[in-house]
This record gives C-alpha cells, structure tokens and sequence, in this order.
C-alpha cells in the first residue's frame, strides 16, 4: 500500500511586485491557512517517508509556515519539474519515489495537482470526495490518495482512492472564499 499526499501552496501575494512568478511569495492569509494545515496534520499524526517540492518561493513559504503548526521538519528535496507540471509530469515523479517508502507528500501547484488527482482516481458513486477537487482544488488544500500497490512505479491512472480532502476553510471558515 502506497499513500501520496498531494499539497497546493498556500494562498501568494499578487500585490507583490517580482520579476519572475517563480519568486512570487505569500500573503498574510496563505501563511495562517498553511500554519493551519499544519496543525491538522499534527493532529491526524500524519508523517512521510519521502518529500518533493516545486522551488518556487510560495512553495517554500508554504512548506516553512505548514512547519510551525506541524512542529516537524519536512526536509523536502526540491525538483524544478514540479514547478507548472503537467499531470503527465507529476505522475512520472511519483514513479520515481524511492521503494523503501510507502508514505510521500508532494507540493506543487493548480492545475497540476487538481488534474493529477483526477488522472488517479476513478470518477465512480464510491469516491465522492473526488467531485470536491474537480469542483475546485483551493490553495493550501490536502488530498491524500492511497493506492494498493507494492511500487510507486506500479501507480496507475484511475488506480487510486481518495482517502481525504481538506482544504482551509474546512479547518476555519476564516480561510474560506467570504472569510476576510
């Protein structure tokens, strides 16, 4: 059994004034919902083996604020192709998830990660939650996905299970579209 954890970076500052949308960083709302994130993370005892992260500098705010609330490192190897990637890409990365680990989060961005999701996990009655991401896959939101697989090599479309979906505004109505 395989679980991939997929993270969206938290919401980023568009008032900014950056030269590259790689060095776009986040606003005050995005740091507070990616704390939260982190708190519930701790709270449901989550913990990866293996972590990727695009390099962009909303990811790595995003992953530095989900540290606060979470009260672990997450020592994430960063991997330029998460940066914009493809659904196609993302799942290429995943197959290249060590053997050893059974447990790895990845944080890229929209709309890699929401199509991502819908690649792996089959449109059936038995996956409601999948119709959420469909709907919208929020900034700093959570998906998990398990797969009944030995090897990440082994993921294959419309071969996972969403298992959770948590996006911000589900931990505090605050984070949500009419919280501030």
């Amino acid at each position: 059994m395989k679980t991939l954890t997929l993270l969206r970076h938290a919401k980023s500052g568009w008032d900014d004034i950056v030269k590259r949308d790689l060095d776009r960083p986040l606003n005050d709302k995005g740091r507070r919902a990616a704390q939260a994130v982190g708190r519930h993370w701790r709270a449901l005892d989550l913990s990866f083996g293996h972590v990727v992260a695009s390099p962009a500098v909303r990811v790595m705010e995003t992953i530095a604020a989900v540290e606060t609330g979470y009260g672990r490192r997450l020592a994430p190897e960063w991997d330029r192709r998460l940066y914009l990637a493809t659904p196609e890409t993302l799942l290429e990365l995943v197959r290249e998830f060590p053997a050893d680990t059974d447990s790895a989060l990845l944080v890229s961005h929209n709309p890699g990660l929401e199509e991502l999701v819908l690649l792996l996990v089959p449109d059936r009655a038995d996956q409601p939650l999948r119709d959420d991401v469909e709907l919208k896959f929020p900034t700093a939101s959570t998906a998990q996905l398990t797969f009944d697989v030995g090897a990440w090599a082994d993921v294959a479309e419309n071969g996972g299970t969403l298992a959770r979906f948590v996006r911000p505004r589900d931990l505090d109505a605050a984070f949500g579209p009419d919280g501030e």
